[in-house]
C-alpha cells in the first residue's frame, strides 16, 4: 500500500497560509521575502498565523537572503526567533547553517535544534542543503543532528532537474529521515517527481499572480502593483 503524499505549502503571508489550509494542505512553511529565497516573517505575521491556523505551522528561520554562513549577530537573532516560535506554539522551525567550506555547521545547528526541542517543535533542514559540498555526507550529518526532514531540490535550480540526486538521497536515507523535494514544483510536474524519486512529502508555493484592485496606478510603477497568493485551484490539483 502506498503511503499518502504530504503537501507542505510555502506561504509568504497569513492570507496565503489560510488559503492553503482551506484547500486541504497538510502543513505550512511560513516565510516572507520569497524573491530572495525566503526569510523569517515578522512577529505580527507569526502571531496571527498561529491564531488562525489549525494545520501544522513551521516557520522559516533565516535572517537574510544570500548564503548560509551566518555571523554571531545573525546566530543570536535566529536563536531568539526560535524561542518566540516555541512560546507561541508553533509546530516546528526550518533551519540550515553551513560552514565556509560547504559542510554542515554541526555545533550551531545543534544549538538551534536544542532550543526547538525544548518547546517540542519539529525541525526541517532547508535548502542550505543544496549548497553542501557533498550531498551524501550532508545527508548523514543532518540525520545525526536529529532533523525530521530535508527540503531539497537535489542541488539543482528545480526539483525536476534534481530528480536523479533526489532519488539517490531518498534511497540512501533508508527511512531515517524524510527527503522533501521542493523548488519549481507545479500541478503539471508533481506526479513525475513523486514517481521518479519515491518522495512522500512535497513542498511548493502553488501560487498565482493576483491583480491589484487599485483604481489609480502610477504608470512609472505599473509592474509593481500585482502580487502572488496561494491558489486554491492549483492546490486542489495536487492534493490527494
Amino acid at each position: 500500500m502506498k503511503r499518502p503524499i504530504i503537501i507542505e505549502v510555502c506561504a509568504d503571508s497569513v492570507e496565503s497560509a489560510l488559503i492553503a489550509q482551506v484547500a486541504g494542505a497538510h502543513r505550512v512553511e511560513l516565510c516572507t521575502n520569497l524573491p530572495e529565497g525566503g526569510t523569517t516573517p515578522s512577529l505580527g505575521v507569526l502571531n496571527l498565523a498561529r491564531k488562525r491556523l489549525s494545520i501544522k505551522l513551521y516557520v522559516l528561520i533565516r535572517p537574510r537572503g544570500g548564503d548560509f554562513l551566518y555571523n554571531d549577530l545573525e546566530f543570536e537573532i535566529m536563536k531568539s526567533e526560535i524561542e518566540h516560535c516555541g512560546k507561541i506554539g508553533c509546530d516546528g522551525v526550518v533551519i540550515g547553517m553551513l560552514n565556509s567550506d560547504g559542510t554542515v555547521d554541526m555545533p550551531r545547528n545543534r544549538e538551534l535544534i536544542e532550543i526547538a526541542k525544548r518547546y517540542s517543535m519539529g525541525v526541517t533542514f532547508h535548502r542550505a542543503f543544496d549548497h553542501c559540498v557533498d550531498f551524501f555526507q550532508g545527508l548523514e550529518d543532518v540525520i545525526q543532528l536529529g532533523c525530521e526532514r530535508i527540503l531539497t531540490s537535489g542541488g539543482q535550480k528545480t526539483a525536476v532537474e534534481g530528480i536523479p540526486i533526489l532519488a539517490q538521497l531518498i534511497e540512501k536515507a533508508y527511512n531515517r529521515i524524510s527527503i522533501m523535494p521542493g523548488a519549481g514544483i507545479t500541478p503539471e510536474n508533481i506526479a513525475e517527481i513523486i514517481e521518479k524519486t519515491g518522495a512522500t512529502e512535497i513542498h511548493g508555493t502553488f501560487r498565482s499572480l493576483q491583480q491589484s484592485e487599485m483604481k489609480y496606478k502610477n504608470p512609472a510603477f505599473a509592474d509593481e502593483y500585482d502580487f502572488y497568493l496561494s491558489d486554491v485551484e492549483r492546490l486542489r490539483k495536487v492534493l490527494w
